[in-house]
């Protein structure tokens, strides 16, 4: 009888041990089955800025068993293929939304001129009033007794008084200050079959200076010049890099060296190999640490006697930050005496009402300011223009 219950219980333990092996691979089979019909695909990101066509062929999604079959290498190929440069803003098209901006920003200037202008009584106080006001505009000394000096004359002749005629008076005066005839064309465009055009863009780190030598790339190519990027600024680590990402988005070749290598070898070998390609354009951004250094500012000079050994230098633009004030003109000496500064780019003009740098940095170099920078966008780059620079200080951008 003992026997008997012992065998039936092996018996039951082995069917147990069975049945759960058996429920066991069915689970195991179950979640596999489930597993492979819900298994993520790995697709490749599109790009922000993918042909419609190429979207179209865009390569099959990867699955994980494509992994290490060359089917995820030759995807990605195939999406680098269908990726395409951006497209900058034609220059004549941001004016318009530059030009708004610019009046939100200045209109308490010209506001505040037109107001005083408009007292009931314009006494010696009043007149003080005005000269202050100029200054701290950073219109500069003696532009600001210049100003004061036709207005006073002005007023007292024509006896103008009502505000139409005041804001006539005032614009016509700052126009007479910021010169309306000045040569304000960018040199740094090939002219006829003389190919390259050479700009160096010289300034103080921090003004800016590698993103406009971007930025002013971008206004070319939007033009339809080839342009040809020289990251002479060995000396700040990301100098290089930061330039690189800026021609890479808009087709432009970047020629660099290595970091802390010699400035004149890298501009030297940019207009080297833009000279025998036919390039449109070579924009060589400098170093622009410590301007108060003699050895730098040496360093500038010798980059622009380096080039000229191969095509002449058309242009060079000095950057300068517009909220600096009488800082921006004490460095503007400084690269002037250098380098034959050509023209000035003012950056960061948008949300100060310091407008009159414009007008006492031309006075204080003799040369006009041809770009001038209103945002931190890439196509916030925009041709200087008097009219439209002035009716904006006044509040009106509509004539």
């Amino acid at each position: 009888m003992e026997y008997l219950i012992l065998t039936i219980v092996i018996v039951l333990v082995v069917a147990a041990a069975v049945a759960g092996l058996v429920g066991s691979g069915l689970r195991r089979r179950a979640r596999a089955a489930h597993d492979d019909a819900t298994a993520p695909t790995i697709e490749a990101p599109l790009a922000p800025h993918v042909r419609p066509e190429a979207a179209e062929r865009a390569p099959a999604p990867v699955t994980p068993a494509d992994a290490g079959t060359g089917v995820a290498d030759e995807a990605l190929v195939e999406l680098e293929k269908a990726y395409e440069l951006e497209i900058p803003e034609p220059t004549a098209g941001r004016l318009v939304r530059l030009r708004s901006r610019l009046a939100r920003s200045q209109t308490s200037l010209g506001r505040g001129l037109l107001t005083l202008l408009s007292s009931d009584t314009l006494d010696e106080a009043t007149w003080e009033e005005i000269e202050e006001t100029l200054l701290t505009a950073d219109v500069g000394v003696a532009p600001t007794a210049e100003l004061i000096e036709r207005l006073r004359t002005e007023v007292r002749v024509q006896g103008a008084r009502n505000p139409a005629d005041l804001r006539r008076l005032l614009r016509a005066e700052l126009l007479a200050l910021i010169g309306i005839d000045a040569d304000r064309r960018l040199h740094a465009v090939a002219n006829g079959s003389q190919r390259p055009s050479v700009t160096l863009v010289v300034g103080v780190n921090g003004t800016g200076k590698t993103t406009t030598t971007g930025k002013l790339a971008r206004v070319l190519v939007a033009d339809g010049r080839s342009v040809v990027l020289g990251a002479a600024d060995t000396f700040r680590a990301a100098a290089a890099d930061q330039l690189q990402t800026w021609g890479d988005r808009v087709g432009a070749r970047t020629v660099r060296g290595p970091e802390g290598g010699d400035p004149a070898s890298v501009a030297f070998e940019a207009v080297k190999q833009a000279v025998g390609e036919q390039t449109d354009a070579v924009l060589i951004d400098t170093a622009g640490r410590l301007h108060t250094k003699a050895g730098l500012m040496d360093e500038l000079g010798k980059v622009k006697r380096v080039v000229e050994k191969q095509s002449p230098v058309h242009e060079v633009l000095l950057v300068l930050d517009a909220t600096t004030g009488q800082n921006g003109l004490v460095q503007a000496r400084v690269f002037a005496e250098v380098v034959d500064v050509t023209g000035v780019v003012l950056t960061k003009l948008d949300g100060t009402a310091k407008g009159g740098i414009v007008i006492a940095v031309q006075r204080e170099l003799g040369v006009p300011v041809k770009l001038v920078g209103l945002g931190e966008g890439p196509d916030d780059l925009a041709p200087f223009e008097p009219e439209a620079f002035v009716d904006a200080l006044l509040g009106d951008t509509a004539q």
